[in-house]
């Protein structure tokens, strides 16, 4: 249940950003199923379900950012926030199954590994499926370091 309620709550603040209500005064949050994209496309993926909160650059200013509680992370300073190495595994687990501790991001950061396997739960192998989804968002995330 947990789940459902994060996947509803990026898909309202996607919804929310789409309409313009994350400027308003007054947020009103609806809750609507997260989208299929192509596993194949981690582009495709981030813009769908982060760039909201990431904003398209993905430097943290995406237009549900008036919503949140805490601005979101810089993606783009990964690397250079971890000794000029991007930190695969990091980004790998925090898709996967959220963020653990406040330092490396705020609660609202939805866990995408099972939001993820719900969109391929028709295949034989759908934790294949959602591992590749993991890998290619990160490798996209991987091409915006700077």
């Amino acid at each position: 249940m947990p789940n459902r309620i994060h996947v509803a709550f990026v898909a309202a603040l996607l919804t929310a950003a789409a309409f313009g209500i994350a400027q308003q005064t007054s947020t009103k949050i609806r809750t609507v199923s997260i989208q299929p994209t192509s596993a194949a496309s981690g582009k495709q993926m981030y813009m769908s379900y982060c760039a909201v909160c990431h904003g398209t650059d993905g430097r943290g200013n995406g237009p549900a950012v008036a919503a949140l509680k805490s601005a979101p992370t810089d993606l783009t300073a990964l690397a250079r926030d971890h000794g000029g190495k991007f930190p695969e595994g990091h980004v790998m687990s925090v898709l996967q199954f959220g963020v653990r501790t406040p330092a490396h991001g705020v609660k609202e950061m939805p866990i995408w590994g099972p939001a993820l396997r719900s969109l391929d739960t028709n295949l034989s192998s759908p934790d294949m499926e959602e591992h590749q989804r993991i890998a290619n968002l990160t490798n996209y995330l991987k091409s915006l370091q700077q």
